[in-house]
């Protein structure tokens, strides 16, 4: 179907990189949460993957889950966490913060642990079981569609950054959209939703018309201001998601080649998670100039 040159496609296929940045806030609630609470083992959790705490987070996603056994939340926070230690553990993350789309088409594709693989799968499935009864009762549950969104967008960052299989991708980040859209047609204050269409409307919007043609008639969105101004409603008041839009706006300054504000908001993240070392490498990629 998509016949383009390879930086085309490599733009196209940049739309799956968004889901890298959902997999730290995938255990977000849809009901609107205080950001100053962080009592609970998701916030915990959170601020455990922030900071590359793995571990910690896994064992703070799993005493939610004995918590909250109906809540499909929990094992897709645990299929979040899977996904991130095994993207850390491949060099995906650093790989993929600012490559541009030559290389991102013609990224390698890694070897991944086919133990991890089969757990995440199974956290999935589990994820989505317990949204689809929630949703047999309500279609409008709000933490069901949320969990939906973020399952989806967690099989389609596989498919792409660890599979390569870019249409396989495609398909999946096209679900994830459908679901945060219904969760904003019921919910417009459940700001993290925004993120999973923000970054979608920026790179789509940012690619050549016929591309942004074929991809609205697949159902995907293209608006680059839209999906900055997305962005930024996530970034200022977003819950688990917030620190997230901040990186996509990062990204996002970097391709209009406005360096000054990328640089502002990762020296911001710094500051908030000093024990994950991206952000500094990212700031140091940057003001090499490399």
């Amino acid at each position: 179907m998509f016949q383009h040159k390879s930086s085309d496609v490599g733009a196209l296929w940049k739309v799956a990189i968004l889901c890298i940045f959902l997999v730290v806030g995938c255990a977000a609630r849809a009901e609107d949460i205080p950001r100053a609470q962080s009592s609970s083992p998701l916030d915990q959790g959170f601020q455990g993957l922030y900071n590359l705490d793995f571990a910690g987070a896994q064992k703070d996603f799993a005493q939610w889950q004995a918590q909250h056994p109906e809540d499909p939340v929990g094992p897709v926070s645990e299929a979040a966490g899977l996904l991130f230690s095994e993207f850390n553990r491949l060099g995906v993350l650093e790989s993929q913060f600012y490559e541009n789309d030559r290389k991102f088409a013609e990224r390698s594709k890694v070897q991944a642990d086919p133990g991890v693989r089969e757990q995440f799968q199974q956290a999935i499935d589990r994820s989505q079981k317990l949204a689809r009864v929630q949703l047999a009762k309500d279609a409008d549950d709000r933490n069901a569609l949320f969990a939906m969104t973020l399952s989806s967008g967690l099989q389609a960052d596989y498919e792409a950054l660890i599979e390569k299989r870019n249409m396989s991708s495609l398909v999946f980040t096209k679900e994830a959209s459908g679901f945060a859209q219904r969760l904003l047609s019921i919910c417009p204050n459940c700001y993290d939703a925004l993120l999973a269409t923000g970054f979608s409307k920026y790179i789509i919007g940012s690619m050549a018309a016929p591309v942004r043609w074929l991809l609205r008639m697949g159902g995907l969105p293209a608006d680059k201001q839209a999906g900055i101004a997305d962005l930024k409603t996530t970034a200022e008041h977003g819950h688990y998601l917030a620190p997230f839009a901040r990186i996509l706006l990062a990204i996002a300054y970097v391709r209009e080649k406005d360096k000054p504000r990328a640089l502002e908001v990762l020296t911001g993240l710094r500051h908030d998670y000093p024990a994950n070392p991206l952000f500094s490498r990212e700031i140091n990629h940057l003001q090499s100039g490399q």
